[in-house]
């Protein structure tokens, strides 16, 4: 749990015999939202009840005061942040206007590695910093510092906010597809109820054929009224009960899908395996960005009040263009124990200029493409993304893989790690793959296919359709 007092009594509940948890579990949710979560979620909480609906222009205006407040406080604070600063020749005050913003320098994951140390706040002791780290989508993951008991729950806030978009309250039953790790797989029994949040973590480790009727079965015993994801586990669960004719799940209200990207493919086959709403949101360990769909529309709302966003084209510019693509850069709000300045995310989305009918006046993204690890080389050196590549697959003769993997190691050449159903043979299924991504790459790349027994997960527990093996320029993006 991301508050205080659950920290608490953390380990006594992970040593405790079921019942004592079930009997935890049903006190802890009977305590007040404010009581369990602190001030800071409160204070969040109900902020963003109230600024989601503000005008356009207030809402720069309290961007604007939380920049002003940021900078300063790193000018005085954050050793790399002064030196920086004073190299420049510039002084917080000089930054007048968003414009002037960019005097900044972008700040990168290498840059907090090599100065990892010089970016914490002088006047933030050690028992009041939380150390985590990203989750090394990239390759290498990132360390970083939060503001213990403020940027926790504060996050918590924020996602409260965002579910309730599609009727989400604290405590309703959730059940989990996230990479967890479950403690009775050892035993056979791949999943668990956890009490205090009235959750049913499954395990993403053992979504075989065999085990997965009985993922089916417990879900159907719960009945959650959200479905908690990584997109590319459910998707295993998905064509699962598509290949197999399994009725949806009555109880389910929406799915909740995050951290990693979603193609609209597995947004097709979500609504259609299981009829309801699929909703999903970006957001980062670093808290620079964070933006969700809304009831009317699939565009991402970015949250004007969690950080500053900026989309960065390949001339180091902001984007202007109507379905331009980008780098989203962000800078945080309130993590002062370390706070990030024009973080480059390594994340690419497309612009416009539109607004949304659901009322916010919050910037759009039209869509997250994704991160720069997620493009793949051609024969002539140009980037594309994976996305179009494995869109809209659904022809029947589909059911023919169960799982795929793409690796790149050379440019213009993609091996394609694929796990075939047992009931198809191996010339069928490589003759059928083969086909069709040649179609679809139409010389533009090579094609390898590798039979494997698995794919192996990451440390997260997510299935990754990319292993990019060769560094990425973005300014060679063609889309």
């Amino acid at each position: 749990m991301e508050d205080i007092l659950y920290a608490k009594f953390l380990n006594y509940y992970n040593a405790s015999p079921q019942w004592f948890k079930l009997l935890l579990g049903y006190i802890y949710r009977a305590i007040p939202l404010f009581v369990r979560y602190g001030n800071t979620y409160l204070k969040y909480a109900k902020f963003l009840e109230k600024s989601q609906w503000w005008s356009k222009e207030r809402l720069e205006e309290y961007q604007w005061r939380k920049l002003e407040d940021i900078l300063k406080h790193a000018y005085e604070n954050v050793p790399y942040y002064r030196k920086i600063f004073d190299e420049r020749g510039i002084k917080p005050n000089d930054i007048k206007n968003f414009d002037d913003f960019k005097k900044l320098p972008f700040l990168t994951k290498e840059i907090v590695r090599d100065n990892f140390k010089y970016l914490i706040a002088k006047n933030y002791p050690k028992s009041k910093l939380l150390y985590v780290t990203t989750g090394g989508s990239t390759g290498t993951p990132l360390g970083l510092y939060y503001e213990k008991g403020v940027s926790r729950p504060k996050e918590l806030a924020f996602m409260t906010v965002l579910w309730n978009r599609v009727g989400y309250k604290i405590g309703d039953k959730l059940a989990v597809l996230r990479g967890n790790v479950v403690r009775s797989a050892k035993k056979n029994i791949f999943w668990e109820y956890e009490p205090i949040k009235n959750r049913l973590i499954l395990s993403s480790y053992h979504m075989t054929d065999k085990n997965l009727p009985l993922y089916i079965e417990q879900i159907r015993k719960f009945e959650p009224k959200f479905l908690h994801v990584y997109p590319s586990v459910l998707t295993i669960l998905a064509k699962f009960m598509k290949r197999n004719k399994i009725k949806p799940f009555s109880s389910i209200k929406a799915i909740l899908a995050s951290s990693e990207n979603i193609y609209p493919w597995q947004i097709k086959l979500f609504k259609e395996v299981f009829q309801c709403k699929v909703f999903f949101w970006y957001g980062l360990t670093e808290m620079v960005a964070l933006a969700g769909i809304c009831e009317k529309s699939y565009d991402y709302h970015i949250f004007p009040e969690y950080s500053y966003v900026e989309l960065i084209g390949k001339d180091g510019n902001r984007v202007t263009e109507e379905g331009a693509i980008g780098e989203i850069v962000g800078t945080t709000f309130d993590n002062y124990a370390m706070p990030l300045i024009r973080y480059r995310t390594g994340d690419l989305a497309v612009y416009t200029k539109q607004t949304c009918k659901c009322g916010r006046n919050y910037p759009l993204l039209k869509n997250i493409e994704g991160r720069l690890q997620e493009l793949i080389y051609t024969k002539t050196e140009d980037l594309i993304s994976l996305g179009p590549v494995i869109f809209g697959i659904h022809d029947k003769c589909w059911t023919q893989v169960r799982e795929l993997q793409f690796v790149q190691e050379k440019k213009g050449e993609l091996i394609i790690k694929l796990i075939k159903n047992p009931e198809f043979s191996e010339k069928k299924v490589r003759n059928y793959v083969l086909n069709l991504f040649k179609q679809r790459l139409r010389g533009i790349c090579d094609i390898k296919i590798k039979f494997v027994n698995e794919i192996p997960k990451t440390e997260r527990g997510k299935h990754k359709f990319l292993i990019q093996k060769l560094p990425i320029d973005f300014d060679v993006i063609k889309f």
